[in-house]
């Protein structure tokens, strides 16, 4: 029987603005390389292996960085990690390079996990997966933003100039972090064990799933525009451009509609947000097969609208499953351990992805990646499997659950 939501308040309100701001920004920056990728071939004399690397390489930082950050969350203060994550991107942003990119990377580990932690501590437990959904809002709006940013500054004014734009926005989410209020949480002696954690079957294949969901997502996402250039007769302005307001309105729509659903099921099924992500990721994948086996524009740009308003269900309720299984005080700490081996593992897709385009074509590099996307959906059913015969808290860490609702 559900009763009525109670109203947010200004302070929920404030918090969830400051950390989508934030998320918006980082994912900006990161996203801004992607269309410049045909301006750095011609630059660089490199080859796709190697123009992969800029995303893999900033991924292996971002997960080695994840847990350590994740750590440090739970036990001080999140809004000086958060603070340290922005300076981080911002200056590798402003220094560009292989290596300077790559420590983008790390201002995403320091941020992510303390401001997803923040908003579970902010918010009922009931309403996690729609407010994870807005902080992800920040994210698919910043990335699409920094798309167009880099296909309309890279042709025009220079590689190097659409990385400055983006390391100048990192200043004001950071001003917007004065004054916020870190939302209390169990005292330092809970803290969980990363062993334990990973003695917990479903947040186990929960990580196998979300390895190949983040394998094949940002293969897609870092291919996708030298693949409209080259294999479907787009520019480069008009591939970024496109790609960028068709994804960015169908990862919008599909992100809160993912959040709604996720927390509509959860009243009715323990594993409602792992039905509802495992579903939309099925229903994803011939709409991105048909995308990239088309030749026809309006077609390929109609199957990616459909297929990422999809994928972006996952986004909110996999960090409400993640909190609701762990104790408060390990609420970044299994954020961290789950970014570590999905940005890790899930990271190499960009390079193998640009590997088999370097030995074949980019399309069966961006076929198989699809395929991977599938094998990560029906891991979800896996991580039910779990939660139905051990609870969505498993009786290895009933001890560190202070509350019922933490």
């Amino acid at each position: 029987m559900s009763t009525k939501p109670i109203p947010l308040s200004a302070q929920q309100i404030r918090l969830l603005a400051v950390l989508a701001l934030i998320n918006f920004v980082n994912f900006a920056a990161r996203q801004a390389v992607v269309p410049l990728i045909p301006l750095l071939r011609d630059h660089l004399h490199a080859s796709d292996a190697q123009l992969g690397d800029l995303q893999t390489w900033l991924l292996v930082v971002l997960a080695i960085a994840s847990i350590p950050f994740g750590f440090l969350a739970d036990r001080f203060s999140r809004k000086a990690i958060i603070a340290t994550g922005i300076a981080c991107w911002s200056v590798a942003s402003f220094a560009g390079g292989l290596f300077s990119r790559a420590m983008v990377g790390l201002g995403e580990a320091a941020y992510a996990p303390a401001a997803q932690s923040m908003i579970s501590g902010a918010f009922p437990q009931e309403r996690r997966a729609s407010a994870q959904a807005v902080f992800a809002a920040g994210m698919l709006l910043g990335g699409a933003s920094g798309l167009a940013l880099g296909g309309i500054i890279g042709p025009r004014y220079g590689w190097q100039a659409a990385l400055f734009v983006v390391a100048v926005l990192g200043i004001f989410p950071g001003l917007a972090l004065v004054g916020l209020e870190d939302p209390p949480r169990g005292p330092r002696s809970e803290v969980v064990p990363i062993a334990r954690l990973l003695s917990v079957p479903a947040f186990v294949a929960l990580i196998a799933a979300g390895i190949c969901i983040t394998f094949s997502s940002v293969s897609l996402i870092s291919w996708g525009v030298d693949f409209a250039v080259n294999y479907k007769d787009f520019s480069l302005r008009e591939a970024s451009v496109s790609l960028a307001l068709v994804t960015l309105s169908a990862l919008l729509l599909g992100v809160l509609a993912g959040g709604y659903v996720a927390d509509r099921l959860h009243r009715s099924f323990t594993c409602g947000r792992i039905i509802a992500i495992a579903g939309a990721f099925l229903l994803a994948a011939p709409f991105l097969l048909l995308a990239i086996q088309s030749e026809e524009k309006s077609t390929v740009l109609l199957g990616f609208f459909i297929a990422s308003f999809f994928m972006s269900w996952y986004h909110g309720p996999v960090t409400a499953v993640l909190h609701d299984m762990m104790p408060r005080r390990a609420h970044a700490t299994s954020v961290g351990v789950y970014m570590f081996a999905t940005q890790l593992l899930g990271g190499l897709g960009p390079h193998v992805v640009g590997r088999i385009s370097d030995q074949h074509d980019l399309q069966v590099g961006l076929q198989i990646a699809v395929a991977v996307m599938a094998c990560g959906a029906l891991l979800m059913f896996l991580v039910i499997h779990f939660i139905r015969r051990d609870g969505i808290r498993h009786r290895v860490l009933e001890a560190f659950h202070a509350e019922p609702g933490d």
